[in-house]
Order: structure tokens, then sequence, then C-alpha cells
């Protein structure tokens, strides 16, 4: 996937949808994965790959500092979103899920 500049996360995850990522994943990780609430999908650590990541930092709120990511399953022929806060507002970084998305692919 070519590298792109957003200006906010609502832009990227837009942009996103129309590229194929249409699926919307929470991380869950207490029980280490990845789950859709409306299409009830379940993915693990070993289930996906980042495609791309985008990351914005909040230049007034260090809370609004988020990450999209671009995430797709061959297996299960998904593709989908993943938002998360990073920094001090981050999720539990010893969870695997968590891990998984910290190795950012090179871009």
């Amino acid at each position: 996937m070519k590298r792109k500049n957003y200006d906010t996360v609502t832009e990227a995850m837009a942009d996103l949808r129309t590229l194929g990522y249409t699926i919307d994943f929470s991380i869950l990780t207490e029980k280490e994965y990845l789950f859709c609430d409306i299409t009830k999908h379940v993915l693990s650590p070993d289930d996906f790959e980042i495609d791309s990541f985008y990351r914005f930092e909040g230049e007034s709120d260090p809370g609004d500092s988020m990450i999209v990511y671009a995430i797709s399953s061959k297996g299960k022929n998904l593709k989908g979103i993943v938002v998360n806060a990073f920094g001090i507002y981050s999720q539990n970084a010893s969870s695997a899920i968590v891990k998984k998305l910290d190795t950012h692919p090179n871009q």
C-alpha cells in the first residue's frame, strides 16, 4: 500500500475504507485479540498483518495521540482498521495484541 499523509484520524479512516478496510476492530487486551462488535470477527495476533499505520500527535492534548492501523487477514479474507492511543494513554503494553501492533512495518 502506498503511504499517504493524513491530517486527521477521521480522514485516514475514511480513505482506508475506500481502499477496502471496512471492518472496525477493537483491541481486547484481556483476551489477546482484535474484535469487531458488528461482524463478530475475531483476530489473534497471528491472524493478521499490519499493512500500514498512521500516527497522529495531539498538539494541545497528549490524550489525542493516536495510531490508525490498516490490517488484513489473508486467511480470513478480511481488511480492517484498528485505532489505538499511544504514549501515557496507550493500552496495556504487556498484551500480546499490543506488542503485535507495536511492531510497525518499516514505512
